[in-house]
């Protein structure tokens, strides 16, 4: 079922970075009208795919998340938007909202990094359930938040980084 916009924060890429501990890519998402700030740690394939998209590099042959973006295309759905909707166990959940050619909705459910990914693709909105922050916010030790509001912009060798 499609929800409502009541208890979604929007959302858009804030950074990349690197985890210094892990050396996992992250993902911040920055709230557009908030100070939400909500790092989501990611595999390196997800992330590159995310960096391609963010600094518009166009592969040769299209990647997973663009023919992904490209089925939705041709089979004439519209993604609505993306919503980062649980946090259960470290582990974050989210979905991508989708209509077809009647109107008639659609959910399927995803791993963040690729609705993301996806939604840089079809320029579709990122949503983050209040719900999730507050989880986020409460789960997290002083070591694992950002060390400044400035994220500052996204590295420019951040494929060579994951790679």
């Amino acid at each position: 079922m499609i929800e409502d916009n009541e208890n979604l924060v929007e959302v858009k890429i804030g950074a990349l970075i690197m985890d210094p501990n892990t050396n996992t890519p992250i993902v911040v998402l920055k709230g557009i009208d908030s100070e939400t700030v909500l790092p989501i740690w990611v595999g390196a394939f997800e992330a590159n795919a995310i960096a391609l998209e963010v600094e518009k590099v166009v592969p040769q042959r299209p990647m997973t998340h663009d023919l992904l973006r490209n089925l939705v295309i041709e089979c004439g759905l519209t993604a609505n938007r993306v919503i980062i909707s649980d946090l259960l166990e470290n582990t974050f959940f989210a979905s991508i909202e989708l209509t077809d050619e009647n109107g008639d909705p659609m959910m399927l459910d995803s791993r963040p990094s690729d609705a993301i990914a996806l939604a840089l693709r079809l320029d579709c909105p990122i949503y983050v359930r209040q719900h999730v922050l507050d989880l986020s916010a409460s789960s997290r030790q002083p070591e694992a938040e950002p060390e400044s509001e400035d994220l500052g912009p996204l590295p420019d060798d951040w494929p060579e980084l994951i790679g």
